[in-house]
């Protein structure tokens, strides 16, 4: 915490990132105003009232950055790019096409950044017609014609890409991944009214349960915090060069290969893929046909926040993503060849294909920690609502995850903008 502060307030005596700050804070606020701008035809006692019955939609609307229970404009948020994302990082397996591009640096990046934009559209309008038969069915929304429905599909596609929008614009003009503070937005935007519900439901002989949770609490927070942070080193020796008079290398470095390789990113993923069956199987139950109506239901309670099912696809799913995020983010082979090439070796292991297999193999049984974790994390709600009783506590350990990794890497973002400055000042002078 002290870390946060002082990282902060040296930040806020630099000009630059000051700016950064400021331009970050006031795009917040943005992002706040239009959160809170409702689509018309809406009836706001129904919507409310289904909010606190569905879980789903709850889980839907944190992910959303808080915008879902107000039916906003931006309800939908960011989560058909969310999809949009997993779609095209599946697709850089299949096609090999697009694994060339994604290994061509900032300009293979950024053309699958454009197709991820072009693709977030379609899904957008997809998953738009699917909320607003949900709502529809539900009797929120209060008139049904064609035009009522174009313009909800268009509010709401346009809503998706101004959120879109908004977060490149953090990253590129403010402080910190603006995909990743927007949902943290969501979060903290929501706790003070988890908090109220929380507390409007304990009673003396729920005391208890609630101090028991209280200090589960604090080992998750203390976990995230530890797993976040935490890293296997692995020793690498340069060998020494002499050229004149001089004499380069003969020094020991570390490679630093964190336990949490993929961050928070498997979760989001996983929770994006897990929502996605129960809202089509809302929709599938509408339907006049037998069989598909079946099926509808049999999703539904497939993928009902409180089955057992659910749970155990989540941790599977979580731990799959985990180890996919991995592979794509690190590249052992090209971590072996950079150390090679600067006269580098890990003590025991011959340099090149010997080195990227020892790299994998510590990468592997590392990731299974990190993956564990998450996992364990991602199902915490549903254990804290069996043990503790509490049926308000829905952010769990994803939601601390999240809070704690977009913090800490906010923190580690201002440090380094703060050591290249001073980096330069030294020069300087």
């Amino acid at each position: 915490m002290n870390t946060f502060f002082s990282a902060f307030a040296n930040s806020w005596k630099t000009k630059e990132l000051r700016r950064k700050i400021l331009v970050t804070i006031w795009i917040f606020v943005i992002f706040r105003i239009f959160a809170h701008i409702p689509i018309p035809g809406i009836d706001r006692e129904k919507l409310a009232q289904l909010f606190s019955q569905n879980q789903f939609l709850g889980l839907l609307d944190i992910f959303s950055g808080g915008t879902l229970v107000n039916f906003s404009v931006l309800a939908l948020g960011l989560n058909p790019y969310i999809n949009a994302s997993i779609i095209l990082q599946l697709l850089t397996i299949v096609f090999p096409k697009l694994e060339e591009l994604s290994k061509e640096g900032d300009f293979g990046r950024e053309k699958i950044n454009q197709y991820t934009r072009f693709l977030t559209v379609p899904l957008a309008v997809v998953q738009s017609i699917g909320m607003y038969i949900l709502l529809r069915n539900q009797g929120i929304v209060q008139t049904f014609n064609p035009l009522t429905l174009v313009s909800v599909i268009l509010t709401m596609t346009a809503g998706t890409l101004l959120v879109m929008w908004i977060g490149e614009l953090i990253t590129e003009y403010g402080v910190g991944n603006g995909i990743s503070l927007l949902i943290f937005a969501g979060i903290v935007g929501r706790l003070p009214v988890v908090v109220f519900q929380t507390a409007s439901t304990v009673t003396a002989e729920s005391i208890s349960s609630m101090i028991l949770f209280g200090g589960v609490a604090l080992v998750v927070i203390f976990g995230a915090v530890f797993m976040n942070e935490a890293v296997r080193r692995i020793p690498v020796h340069y060998a020494r060069r002499v050229r004149g008079n001089k004499i380069y290398g003969g020094n020991v470095s570390y490679l630093p290969l964190r336990v949490n390789q993929a961050g928070v990113i498997p979760i989001i993923f996983a929770v994006s893929l897990v929502l996605l069956p129960s809202l089509l199987g809302g929709f599938l139950q509408q339907l006049a046909n037998p069989a598909m109506a079946n099926l509808g239901r049999f999703m539904t309670g497939l993928f009902n926040p409180n089955s057992i099912s659910y749970n155990v696809i989540y941790f599977l799913l979580v731990i799959g993503f985990t180890y996919f995020y991995t592979a794509i983010t690190f590249n052992p082979g090209k971590i072996a060849s950079e150390i090679q090439k600067h006269g580098g070796f890990i003590p025991g292991i011959r340099p090149g294909t010997p080195t990227s297999s020892y790299l994998n193999y510590i990468l592997t049984r590392i990731t299974l920690a990190g993956a564990l974790f998450l996992g364990i994390l991602a199902v915490f709600p549903s254990l804290a609502r069996s043990v503790s009783g509490v049926s308000t506590l829905l952010v769990g350990g994803t939601g601390v995850l999240i809070v704690v990794s977009v913090v800490l890497e906010t923190v580690k973002t201002l440090e380094a903008q703060l050591v290249m400055r001073n980096y330069e000042g030294f020069l300087k002078e």
